[in-house]
Order: C-alpha cells, then structure tokens, then sequence
C-alpha cells in the first residue's frame, strides 16, 4: 500500500486466469517475463447485472470482501467507462465511509469491531467516448487521492516543471492521464514507446502522466511516466509503477483496462 519509488519504476507482471476471470500482481525480481517473482496480490471479477466488481486480496486463495486479505475492490458503471477504486483502510484520519451501495463490504451490519462494514473511495478511473465510433486509442483519465504528494511538494528534489504537472497536489489528490500515442505511416498502427516492456499490440496498452499538459516544459519525457501497462503475452502483462502510485492503486487502475468498452472503441 506505500508508494512506489521516486526514480527507478517497480516493475511488476500480471497473469490472468480468464477461466476464473481472476488476475495475479508479481514483483518481478529480473526483467524476463518468464519469471513471476514475488507474489504481491490477486483480483477476481465479478459480474453483476449492473455493474462489474474486482475483489482484490493479499491472497490468492481468499477473493471475498469478508475475508481478512481483503485490500479492496473497484466497482464499474453499467458500459464499462467509469470505474470507483474503493480501499478497505480509511485513507487518512477522519476520512468516513463511502455510502453509495456499491461501496458496502457486507449486506448486514458490521460484523466484527475489527472489520470495517464500509469501503473508502479512494480514486476514480474514467475512459472517454469515442464519438466517431471509430476504432482507434482509448483515452483515459485517473482522479486518486495520493497524500504522499502533500509530503513531497516541499521537496528540493522535485523540479518546477514536474510540480506544474501536478494537479491539486496540496490537496492530497493528482490527475493521472493517458499519453497520447502516435500514428506510425509504415505500420498503419498506434504506437508508444514501451522500451521493450510490451512486444504485443493491444488497445489496452497505455502510459499514464502525472502531467496535466504535455506540451510544457517536462511534460514530454519518460520521466514523468508514473504507470505503464502493456501486453506480453497471451495472458501476461507487464504493470510498472512510481510514485505516487502504490501497488494497490496500480493494480486497480490496469484492472479497469481488461474488459471491451463499446463506448470507447
């Protein structure tokens, strides 16, 4: 649940079970894509007549909001586009329960004085429609709270240009946003530079900045890359993070990837 490195991303791959629509997070410990590494988190989907749930749990074998593994979960509208990632843990002192019904872990009332009943909203994730209904790059936006960012705007080490990018900073709160990526003539495709950490094309392969206009000063370089997700594999996925995402709020955000989007594509 802490914050990932300032410089250098953990890189981390995601395996998918698409028969038990269940999701596996590892930390990678070498580049390969044939080493797991260490375990950090499971998710499963759950499809309801409405929305669509992802549990998400220290363990693989407990995927229930009643079970003590349970770190969360992210709650899906009716078409797929808005996503709401809920934390198990209050994100700061004071903050209270969310209390739409989605939210809820338990039908009944608390059941324990040690499990929290509710969930605590903690970020939103939102893909763009796609007015010509044509096929092409999904576009997304990512609103999360971060209060590790409020700890690091007095940091010396933080340039201007990368403090400019940083929306709603003071306030605990930053707006992550897909980097455009580029026709390329001769391969007739959309392309981004994934430094060799994706080698299949798919449209649910993305890059987030923690930049609000990349036409300024910083705003173009790899560095300010905070998540990248990409395809290597028929079911794996490489997932690599920086602050000030945790672990917990990237695997969510690459989650709300999987799935078609009819709106969006």
């Amino acid at each position: 649940m802490q914050p990932g490195p300032r410089d250098l991303p953990h890189q981390c791959l995601i395996k998918r079970n698409k028969k038990t629509s269940t999701f596996y997070l590892y930390l990678a410990h070498t580049p390969s894509f044939m080493d797991k590494g260490k375990f950090l988190l499971a998710a499963r989907r759950y499809r309801h007549s409405a929305h669509t749930e992802y549990i998400i749990s220290l363990n693989a074998d407990e995927l229930s909001q009643g079970s003590n593994a349970y770190v969360g979960k992210l709650s899906s509208d009716f078409l797929g586009t808005n996503f709401t990632i809920f934390d198990s843990q209050p994100p700061h002192s004071g903050a209270k329960p969310s209390s739409c019904r989605a939210s809820r872990r338990f039908a009944s009332k608390q059941i324990s004085p040690q499990v929290p009943a509710g969930n605590f909203e903690v970020g939103q994730v939102s893909y763009k429609f796609n007015l010509l209904k044509s096929r092409g790059p999904r576009r997304m936006v990512c609103s999360l709270k971060c209060p590790v960012l409020q700890e690091t705007i007095n940091d010396k080490n933080l340039d201007n240009s990368k403090m400019n990018g940083l929306e709603s900073a003071s306030s605990g709160c930053t707006v992550l946003r897909n980097k455009a990526p580029r026709w390329h003539e001769h391969l007739q495709c959309w392309c981004l530079n994934f430094h060799g950490r994706v080698t299949v094309a798919s449209v649910k392969n993305f890059q987030l900045a923690a930049t609000m206009d990349q036409s300024q000063p910083g705003g173009r370089g790899d560095e300010d890359t905070v998540l990248q997700f990409g395809k290597v594999g028929d079911d794996t996925f490489t997932m690599d993070y920086r602050l000030p995402l945790s672990a917990f709020q990237a695997f969510a955000i690459c989650l709300t990837s999987f799935g078609t989007k009819l709106a969006c594509e």
